[in-house]
């Protein structure tokens, strides 16, 4: 029924289009009439404390550096070549407790083919703690991303197509992307529509936690191989202990994750100052959407530790310098996931120097979560090149039927994760912007002339208490 509801809504468009193109104008202006280049870098900061990494609980302090070219050029007339190239480099305190061990065990080569494993020398005494980061592999990574994206536009610039290509590729995740779109321009103008389709082919590389790596190489007699050789378990009173076996978990046997999306877009100029426009999303995932790498302790579970026992007694607490607990197992979710957001912008121009710019989406999948997002920007023109915008985003959300704290699942539950962004929370969002326009392109670097400047910042502060920063700036040249 879907696919029949969707074949209709195109053949409608395009012969629309069709009969409306049949007109040949007097004069076609070039859709984009010279080369433009946006150079756009971010940095973004967080701290809290559910690291999920450390099954709900830990540090969570990560910061990312994030550049992108983009060069739009056009082709002839009516046709548009995109290419948006990526690059971003973080450092996290959660991501390096995949390995929290400040040595790599008795052995010192245990586990060699686990790539989270440091290289100290030292062989006796691993500790480690949730609240700090570690020095292992993982606690830091880059992401290299390209999206090729080509548009033709209409002699009459009413009607749109594109298609686009993306790749994107981290330590353990890889994706290929490929999608396109249709947009129509009716009544002068004055009327949008849109159809969008996408389709994401990922794998993962997992990487799981180096106790739980250590026992699939080795069953249950790990204890006495690898990493763990010479290497002193406790339980939750500080002994030494041989009873630590994770059986629950079992490596993944789904690596991929597709994801398919299709987006129906409808915007209306209702007035010379009022602008409205409305969308809906449908979204469906397939394959491994938990990540390998997220902790799970069970409570119905014995509690095992590496490190020094006087900081057992104090475990959730960052004073806990010194010790770390063995997962029972990893996050586990279902291998299919769907979604779908509804939402709606609502632009009003007051005067000169004036606009209002809102925005509400709402949000709902399967996994019984829910969520609401409100944001309001309001723009204010200082002069023909500058404006400032304060902006405000609101966001509540209900939590997962597959999310409980911190060492509350049970080990005869299916599906299970400790991951906060699942969670139930609030989260508000203060920011502003200045913009520098200049449509004469005064400033120039070399063949180029310098359009449009746009600096953002924003702090974010969820109820968990969870807090954010993020900066971007972004400059826009075309080539004379």
């Amino acid at each position: 029924m879907k696919i029949k509801i969707l074949s209709l809504f195109i053949l409608i468009t395009v012969t629309a289009f069709s009969q409306e193109n049949s007109k040949e104008p007097v004069f076609k202006k070039r859709v984009l009439e010279s080369t433009e280049v946006d150079f756009l870098a971010s940095y973004y900061e967080q701290d809290g404390s559910r690291s999920a990494v450390s099954g709900g609980i830990g540090s969570e302090k990560l910061t990312d550096v994030a550049s992108n070219i983009v060069v739009a050029m056009p082709l002839n007339e009516d046709d548009v070549l995109t290419i948006d190239l990526g690059i971003s480099a973080y450092s996290s305190a959660s991501s390096s407790n995949i390995n929290p061990f400040n040595s790599t065990g008795a052995s010192r080569g245990g586990g060699a083919n686990d790539p989270t494993v440091g290289s100290n020398a030292e062989a006796t005494g691993p500790s480690g703690t949730p609240w700090q980061a570690s020095s292992g592999a993982s606690r830091s990574d880059e992401l290299v991303s390209i999206v090729a994206n080509y548009s033709h536009s209409s002699d009459s610039r009413n009607f749109i197509w594109n298609t686009d290509v993306s790749f994107s590729n981290e330590y353990d995740y890889t994706s290929v992307g490929f999608g396109g779109g249709i947009t129509g321009l009716f009544n002068e103008k004055n009327t949008e529509l849109s159809l969008k389709v996408n389709a994401y082919i990922d794998q993962w590389r997992p990487i799981y936690p180096t106790e739980l790596h250590e026992y699939s190489l080795y069953g249950s007699n790990f204890l006495n191989q690898g990493y763990f050789f010479g290497v002193s378990v406790l339980d939750q009173n500080g002994v030494p202990s041989t009873d630590y076996l994770p059986s629950a978990f079992k490596p993944v046997t789904t690596v991929n994750r597709n994801s398919f999306s299709a987006s129906v877009g409808f915007s209306q100029v209702l007035t010379k100052k009022l602008q409205v426009s409305v969308f809906f999303d449908v979204l469906q995932q397939q394959g491994l959407l938990s990540s390998p790498y997220h902790r799970i302790y069970f409570a119905d579970k014995a509690n095992f530790y590496i490190g020094q026992a006087q900081y057992i007694s104090n475990y959730e607490s960052s004073s806990n310098i010194g010790v770390y607990k063995l997962a029972d197992d990893i996050e586990r979710l279902p291998d299919s996931r769907f979604k779908l957001p509804v939402g709606a912008r609502f632009n009003y121009y007051i005067n000169d120097r004036f606009i209002v710019r809102t925005y509400y989406r709402f949000y709902s999948d399967n996994w019984d979560i829910q969520s609401h997002t409100a944001s309001i920007e309001l723009p204010v023109k200082l002069s023909d090149k500058f404006t400032v915008f304060p902006m405000y985003r609101y966001y509540t959300q209900a939590a997962s039927k597959y999310y409980a704290p911190y060492e509350t699942h049970l080990s005869t539950e299916k599906f299970y994760t400790s991951d906060a962004d699942l969670a139930t929370f609030d989260a508000n969002q203060y920011g502003f912007g200045i913009n520098y326009t200049d449509i004469f392109t005064a400033g120039k670097i070399w063949k180029f002339g310098l359009k449009n400047i746009d600096f953002r910042f924003n702090h974010y502060k969820r109820s968990d208490n969870l807090t954010a920063n993020i900066a971007t700036i972004a400059f826009k040249f075309v080539m004379q």
